[in-house]
């Protein structure tokens, strides 16, 4: 069975600057990002192909060399 979707409201927005990620490495990155409340967080590798449905309390690494270079939510 799929997961319930996250819809707009169903979890409160995150304060927190995806670009502050950037620079860290992938497991330091993926621990503050549960620390800051994330409920999804996603490490891709550079060029990986990924649907852009937006999921709210999801955040995005592309990680290269095991260190995050470029973040982003949904």
């Amino acid at each position: 069975m799929a997961p319930e979707p996250n819809l707009p409201g169903d979890v409160p927005e995150i304060d927190d600057d995806p670009e502050a990620y950037v620079g860290l490495s992938q497991a330091a990155a993926e621990g503050r990002a549960r620390d800051q409340g994330w409920s999804t967080v996603r490490a891709l590798p550079p060029g990986a192909m990924i649907t852009m449905e937006y999921v709210v309390g999801r955040i995005n690494f592309e990680v290269a060399g095991g260190v995050v270079a470029r973040s982003w939510q949904g």
